[in-house]
């Protein structure tokens, strides 16, 4: 049980975790992209991924594609590091 208590908990709330688990998988998103795949409306993934900035774990680049703004996400290395560590941690508490 003290795995449990050792998973991170910023990447452990579900909106988060499912964003990081997205981004783990590809070199880089944009923001509607997670919005689709995830389900969670515009100022809950915003809220999710200005966490994930905060604690280092993804890095937010915005911009524009042609005319229409783009928001690109990517997991840093401290992200891929730490979601690698939870994904641990789970497999050990089970």
């Amino acid at each position: 049980m003290r795995h449990i208590a050792e998973l991170d908990r910023v990447i452990h709330e579900p909106g988060r975790l499912m964003v990081v688990a997205l981004l783990f998988a590809v070199e880089k998103a944009d923001f509607l992209y997670l919005q689709t795949e995830t389900g969670l409306n515009k100022g809950t993934l915003s809220s999710h991924i200005s966490r994930l900035e905060e604690e280092g774990y993804v890095s937010v680049v915005k911009g524009y594609r042609g005319k229409v703004p783009q928001t690109l996400l990517t997991l840093t290395a401290a992200g891929r590091k730490a979601f690698e560590q939870y994904r641990q941690k789970i497999k050990e508490a089970l």
